[in-house]
């Protein structure tokens, strides 16, 4: 049986290893989720479970950025390379300019879409993440070869799924 927080562990195992989230407002905009890169902050982990923001490398330029207030609900959506996990991610957005930050989050990927670490278009989005609803693959030939001898699959994937507080 999978529990809440084993799911929560493959969650950020996936995104750590993965990162392609697509980001967008929850509310007052039309619905435009972006593919953007997730950062997290080695300080925020603790074993496998993350406790910190997910940081978004962007441009001052970008429309999402430009929309961001103190009010901003955010939703994102994650689905690992392997898709065998998935998960709607529900909290709050603010921007940010610090150099601190963004010099503990810099690597050589980011690097490539920028002029180095003083760009005067660098900025980041933070996503405060409130809670999640996550999916854990239950697909299997395990699943398939039940289904054709008429055992029901929906037992097994019960305890794949969860909302959780992140």
């Amino acid at each position: 049986m999978t529990n809440h927080t084993e799911i929560k562990e493959k969650f950020w195992k996936a995104l750590k290893s993965d990162r392609t989230m697509f980001l967008g407002l929850a509310e007052g905009e039309d619905g435009h989720a972006r593919p953007m890169t997730a950062q997290l902050d080695d300080a925020g982990l603790e074993g496998n479970l993350y406790s910190g923001p997910i940081w978004f490398f962007t441009s001052t330029e970008n429309g999402l950025y430009q929309k961001i207030n103190q009010d901003s609900r955010a939703m994102a959506h994650f689905t690992s390379k392997g898709h065998d996990v998935w998960a709607t991610v529900h909290g709050t957005l603010t921007t940010t300019r610090d150099p601190a930050i963004i010099d503990r989050l810099w690597n050589r990927f980011v690097a490539a879409w920028y002029e180095g670490k003083d760009d005067p278009k660098i900025a980041l989005i933070r996503l405060e993440p409130e809670n999640a609803e996550i999916w854990i693959d239950a697909s299997s030939v395990v699943a398939g070869i039940k289904m054709l001898l008429g055992i029901d699959p929906k037992e097994d994937y019960k305890d794949k799924v969860a909302e959780v507080s992140l």
